[in-house]
């Protein structure tokens, strides 16, 4: 499960990079507490369904992006 955790926090952290924004952005644009970010790149909680959404969208990308083992 750890690896599928920190997996999904660096997809995170890739896709936020590419878009120049801070983790305070992005929690923002996501609507998310400022301190969710963090945990979840550095793959520390198990994100919901609806945080998944939210992530992909803020992020402008595509939930499969997200969720598959080989998205970059």
């Amino acid at each position: 499960m750890n690896d599928i955790l920190r997996n999904f926090g660096a997809k995170v952290r890739h896709y936020r990079e590419i878009l120049c924004l801070s983790q305070e952005k992005l929690t923002e644009k996501a609507n998310v507490h400022r301190t969710y970010i963090g945990t979840v790149e550095r793959g520390e909680t198990n994100i919901t369904l609806v945080n998944v959404y939210k992530l992909a969208k803020a992020l402008e990308v595509d939930v499969t992006q997200l969720l598959t083992e080989n998205c970059f």
